[in-house]
């Protein structure tokens, strides 16, 4: 299968859904409103959604059940952009080519946008459940999944640490921690929820739960690598910031050719955990493959 056109179609389908959920211009307040769609709508390879829809057809999923909550995690993707791009974050002035939220709207209504589409995420799953009929202990399961990522125990968490430790020195096992907490937790409740929507065996949960959390590292690996060999006109965004501001990461830990290297073995890790999907994994095992191409 060819990588790209598969992410491309699915990044139009997500695409296509994403702004039925979405408060149109029309709606009151219009600042808010505008803000919220500036900065879910503003490109991005929606590689969390399309996670949750190859998990969701890996596990024999059939039907639209796996759309609301597709964009219920791009919805908690944007909002932490949003607030991760503000003046007392990483301070960035643009993302995905284009000035970020708060150069447009203000700081004030940058966190109300991402406020608003934290709550939306939810908002979106549970009127998905419903729509769909969802068995109440599978969308409570999925839910309860989604909140524990997102939140402290996850993205939340995982964002804290890596602010606490700009400029310090920190050991591996605090790195592994942002990474796996601050991008893995987010990605791997994706997969997760795409599988258990598909009505996926117990024994299958657990191998997507074994790739994610491998493929979870590895992509915030081959981010910090984009930092240090991307350049801004192709990322969209400011490149080298996280040296200039002294942040954790793999390549400034134990190098570039060492966070290659481990991210390859990640990528291979992960793809080993699909053996029991047959050819319905093959998007996962290509996306895996995907991430060690963004880097090098």
């Amino acid at each position: 299968m060819d990588i790209e056109t598969y992410l491309r179609d699915r990044k139009k389908r997500i695409d296509s859904v994403l702004a039925t959920f979405l408060p149109s211009e029309r709606d009151y307040p219009p600042t808010l409103c505008e803000a919220i769609r500036y900065g879910v709508m503003g490109g991005g390879k929606r590689i969390r959604p399309v996670l949750a829809m190859a998990a969701f057809d890996a596990g024999g999923g059939q039907g639209d059940v796996i759309l609301p909550f597709a964009c219920a995690l791009e919805f908690i993707h944007a909002y932490s952009l949003i607030h991760d791009d503000l003046p007392a974050m990483d301070d960035d002035d643009l993302r995905r080519g284009r000035p970020t939220v708060h150069k447009v709207f203000g700081e004030a209504v940058a966190i109300l946008a991402g406020d608003a589409l934290l709550a939306e995420a939810f908002r979106t799953m549970s009127r998905g459940a419903l729509d769909h009929g969802i068995n109440p202990d599978v969308a409570v399961e999925i839910v309860h999944d989604v909140a524990v990522a997102a939140g402290w125990g996850g993205l939340v968490g995982g964002q804290t640490v890596d602010l606490e430790s700009e400029g310090r020195d920190i050991d591996l096992s605090t790195l592994e921690y942002i990474h796996r907490h601050k991008t893995g937790a987010l990605i791997l409740t994706s997969l997760r929820t795409g599988a258990r929507l598909s009505g996926i065996s117990s024994e299958n949960l657990e191998a997507i739960t074994r790739y994610g959390e491998k493929v979870g590292l590895a992509f915030q690996i081959a981010d910090d690598l984009l930092d240090v060999v991307g350049d801004s006109a192709t990322l969209g965004k400011q490149v080298g910031s996280d040296e200039a501001k002294k942040k954790a990461t793999y390549p400034a830990f134990v190098g570039v050719e060492a966070s290659k290297r481990l991210a390859q073995n990640l990528v291979d890790e992960a793809v080993s955990c699909l053996t029991v999907f047959e050819e319905r994994g093959e998007p996962l095992r290509q996306i895996a493959s995907f991430v060690i191409r963004r880097s090098s």
